[in-house]
């Protein structure tokens, strides 16, 4: 891709170039859907369809965004496992490549952000309801109090079981127990 790919007016790209610019824009739409930032999906459009390793100055070139924003941007998409930083270099600079392939993709991206979430709502969780347990078995505490802590136990123990079947469901796409390859479409 070359500079300015979402510039107004850019008669410099090519027939190829100018038709991917949707799909790289899609590609971004679905990643803001998802909580991604909109530029750095963008940027992951682009070095989806990028045949090469990119360095950092040349993602500048093409996004047309501040070296630290893109430095922000690639550390973003690395910690999401969408793009990796390999161990050569072109001229001393890093290179970067992204995940091409979507399968590979989702179970990153996905299995980051769930893991992320169960390890939150487990901690919160494991210092709340030994507190409400006690609250409830408390001879101090009122009767109101005492009911209202037992269903907010109820509510929490669903909960629990929830994330346990997530922590299942993770451990699953990261294993590969529901996209391993086998079967897949174009993977026969």
């Amino acid at each position: 891709m070359k500079q300015a790919a979402f510039g107004g007016d850019n008669q410099h790209l090519s027939p190829r170039e100018q038709l991917l610019r949707p799909m790289i824009d899609a590609i971004a739409q679905t990643m803001d859907l998802y909580g991604a930032n909109y530029s750095f999906g963008q940027l992951y459009g682009i070095m989806f369809f990028e045949d090469k390793p990119m360095t950092l100055e040349e993602m500048k070139q093409v996004m047309n965004m501040s070296k630290s924003n893109m430095s922000y941007g690639v550390r973003s998409l690395i910690a999401s496992r969408m793009v990796t930083r390999l161990d050569e270099k072109r001229e001393r600079k890093e290179l970067y490549v992204a995940e091409t392939d979507f399968f590979q993709a989702f179970k990153n991206f996905f299995s980051l952000k769930l893991q992320r979430e169960i390890d939150v709502m487990q901690e919160a969780m494991g210092t709340v309801m030994p507190e409400l347990q006690a609250l409830t078995q408390a001879a101090d505490t009122p009767e109101e109090e005492r009911q209202a802590c037992l269903r907010d136990l109820d509510k929490l123990q669903h909960a629990v079981e929830y994330y346990a079947w997530l922590q299942r469901f993770v451990s699953g796409l990261e294993e590969g127990e529901f996209f391993g390859g086998a079967g897949l479409p174009g993977r026969e």
